[in-house]
């Protein structure tokens, strides 16, 4: 980009945070989540942590979703109505679901609903004009071309979603374990105890929840069900939209950033710590599978160059 593009690229930067951390505050209002309670901690220190937070965490997502819709071959509603799809799932589906399953005694009745509405809201108003803001919403003079889908068998979405399905309990048990689990402070948090190493781990949960394992392995098929058509829409090769992935699905984990009154800060920033780097590799491992064509499981440790198809940039 040249020094006027550069700056008009930072100019939107600056105004789609601005309004993204509007619409959180109009979907705060609308869900009903202002009127909660706001904690022991008040006053000027508090409230500008709040805000200093709230506008990293703006500005990390704006970018990370300004990248997407800038990368994107799709256009005007076409473009909207996937990233409807995978802004709210991930930034609230996902979320919750994990909030329901193990928050049920920490937040309060109806909380869990609330954020539900303010997801749908922020999306909703965010998402349009984001895609308005970066030229996105006017059709091309000529139509881009498509990205040539990847001709999977059914043999090959079975494995794909196997090792899917695998790698995301692996993370997901991995860094929940090494990273959060063996913090005090979550253990408290929580109600639990360490038991000595990650298999005496799974094997507790295995006794207690047995339901817990194939609860998260359906996880990790809503989330390809979430994000696929943002691997059908992204331009580049395999490795781009391996990255954009990887971002896309680590981004929503700076909300632990902004501090509330149900969960410690120690305990928050461990989880940030830990879901940044399993949702990323995640994120990235997904992108590399649903982007590009594997006739076998062996191909994916070939090292020549498989797409030439791919629209660079």
């Amino acid at each position: 980009m040249n020094t006027r593009a550069t700056m008009i690229f930072i100019c939107k930067m600056i105004l789609l945070t601005i309004i993204l951390v509007m619409c959180y505050s109009i979907a705060t209002f609308v869900s009903g989540m202002s009127s909660l309670p706001a904690g022991s901690e008040t006053g000027p220190d508090s409230t500008r942590g709040v805000m200093t937070a709230l506008l990293i965490n703006a500005f990390l997502q704006t970018l990370v979703l300004s990248y997407v819709i800038l990368r994107s071959r799709w256009r005007s509603w076409k473009l909207m109505g996937a990233l409807l799809m995978a802004f709210y799932g991930s930034h609230t589906v996902i979320a919750q679901i994990e909030s329901m399953t193990y928050l049920p005694r920490q937040l309060p009745p109806g909380m869990v609903s609330r954020l539900f509405v303010m997801g749908a809201v922020l999306t909703l108003l965010f998402t349009p004009l984001a895609v308005l803001i970066l030229g996105k919403m006017r059709r091309a003079a000529l139509a881009e071309a498509e990205h040539p889908r990847s001709a999977m068998t059914k043999n090959e979405w079975t494995w794909k979603l196997i090792l899917i399905a695998a790698v995301y309990l692996f993370l997901y048990y991995f860094f929940g374990y090494f990273v959060a689990w063996k913090n005090p402070a979550v253990q408290a948090y929580y109600g639990g105890t360490d038991p000595g190493n990650l298999l005496a781990q799974l094997a507790a949960i295995f006794r207690t929840t047995p339901w817990m394992f194939p609860f998260q392995m359906l996880r990790a098929f809503l989330w390809v069900v979430l994000v696929l058509p943002m691997t059908r829409m992204l331009k580049g090769n395999s490795w781009e939209k391996a990255f954009a992935m990887a971002c896309f699905f680590a981004i929503w984990s700076f909300m632990l950033l902004i501090p509330n009154p149900y969960m410690p800060a120690e305990v928050a920033r461990t989880h940030l710590i830990e879901t940044v780097l399993a949702d990323f590799i995640f994120g990235w491992v997904l992108g590399w599978l649903l982007s590009r064509h594997h006739s076998s499981f062996q191909e994916l440790f070939r090292t020549k160059e498989c797409d030439r198809n791919a629209e660079l940039a």
